[in-house]
């Protein structure tokens, strides 16, 4: 996948990848015998770097706390990270290779659905514990996944009745041409008709399109009050870009369930970014004392190579990591099966996001939610909800009557 840059980041960001895009890197623990092996699977490179590069900074730091801290168990931490290169036959080598070869305690990694789906079953079938920190479409039910970022009941919820309050009733939708925009997709047009409103069109796109000329005309023509995104990557950039160049910022508005997930308010100029809405478990400028110190250790450290810290994504790679040493040590092991149920003891840690509380019997998490305006390539923050439950996956799991649960659950929306 190919994808143009704004030239005034080009610089940094190929220095970023540098650094990060080499087939693996070592973050070697201190001397001493019998590190644990943490493996991390991220884009380093490809169109979906724009969210690896900020989670593999993230997972690093949180290894380097734990490690400055005394490690675990009196052993320090070894991180091994894998770029998949935005290759899924990629993801499924290295996920095979951390569970046989490198003996992985765990395994945090995977940015799309698609990569979740082919890494999860290998992970359990090898017995290796797994975290997917990202942002998705809910519905995961497996004793070995845990799910750290926020699910549609915790930010389509809260973005689609602001926006139909806003901005007026009649939706149009564009979306990634996979499991995440195809079920989100289900999920906006719920919430849409809930509060009274109509979605006119569903569109979808594969990862790599990069002309919305005739997607854009198709939207000039349907004359919706608003646009919802929810496409992804890279490559998708070109689509606010164009919609910029179109002159339809000033007639029609835009909201998204992933736009800044990544790099895009800082890829898009002001003129292109500005105003869009959008809804994250976490953005760098909410305003409390773990996260302004959190953020000012973020950029003293990668501030060079990745000039803006996005939501989401890479603090729930950093908060997953937290969970799960937390997890080491309560069950004083790193055991697989003495860790999950350490791990369903119902952890709650106070982060840089808010409040987040293990869920035993999804686990997935109960998190605070923000919704926010792209302004100024960053954004400011517009309302919080405090700890909002994944109510859409616990419709669905039960980890603990039926623990041998071992699939994706699409949630029945009822469009």
């Amino acid at each position: 996948m190919t994808f143009s840059r704004r030239d005034a980041l080009k610089t940094a960001l190929l220095a970023a990848g540098s650094t990060l895009a080499a087939p693996v890197i070592m973050r070697h623990a201190a001397l001493g015998a019998d590190p644990i092996k943490v493996v991390g699977i991220h884009d380093a490179s490809g169109g979906l770097d724009i969210y690896g590069k900020p989670m593999i900074a993230c997972l690093e730091m949180a290894v380097d706390e734990v490690n400055a801290s005394g490690g675990l168990l009196g052993r320090q931490v070894e991180l091994i990270n894998y770029d998949p290169q935005s290759n899924i036959q990629l993801y499924t080598q290295f996920a095979t290779q951390a569970a046989t070869k490198d003996k992985a305690a765990v395994v945090h990694g995977g940015i799309t659905s698609a990569s979740r789906e082919a890494i999860r079953p290998i992970l359990r079938k090898f017995n290796t514990l797994y975290f997917y920190n990202t942002q998705y479409e809910g519905g995961v039910c497996d004793r070995n996944c845990f799910c750290t970022g926020s699910t549609p009941a915790q930010n389509v919820q809260k973005l689609i009745p602001y926006v139909l309050e806003k901005f007026g009733k009649k939706i149009y939708v564009v979306a990634a041409d996979y499991n995440y925009g195809q079920i989100t997709s289900k999920w906006i047009t719920k919430y849409t008709r809930e509060g009274g409103g109509e979605v006119v069109a569903v569109d979808f796109f594969p990862l790599d399109v990069t002309n919305f000329g005739p997607a854009i005309s198709k939207i000039q023509a349907a004359k919706p009050d608003v646009v919802i995104s929810s496409l992804v990557g890279g490559a998708h950039i070109s689509f606010y870009r164009q919609w910029a160049a179109a002159g339809m910022k000033s007639q029609i508005a835009m909201a998204s369930t992933t736009a800044g997930g990544g790099s895009e308010s800082v890829l898009l100029s002001a003129a292109e970014g500005d105003g869009m809405l959008a809804s994250f478990s976490y953005f760098s400028e909410i305003k409390n004392p773990l996260n302004d110190a959190f953020v000012a250790k973020f950029k003293a450290k990668y501030g060079a190579t990745i000039p803006y810290l996005p939501p989401e994504l890479p603090m729930r790679t950093y908060i997953g990591f937290m969970l799960w040493a937390e997890g080491v040590r309560r069950a004083k092991s790193i055991d697989r099966m003495a860790m999950i149920k350490a791990l369903e003891s119902g952890i709650s840690m106070d982060t840089p996001a808010g409040m987040t509380t293990l869920d035993p019997k999804t686990h997935h998490v109960t998190l605070d939610v923000f919704l926010a305006v792209m302004k100024n390539q960053g954004f400011d923050v517009l309302q919080t909800f405090p700890q909002q439950p994944p109510l859409d996956t616990a419709s669905v799991c039960d980890l603990q009557a039926h623990p041998n649960t071992n699939q994706q659950f699409v949630v029945d929306v009822k469009i």
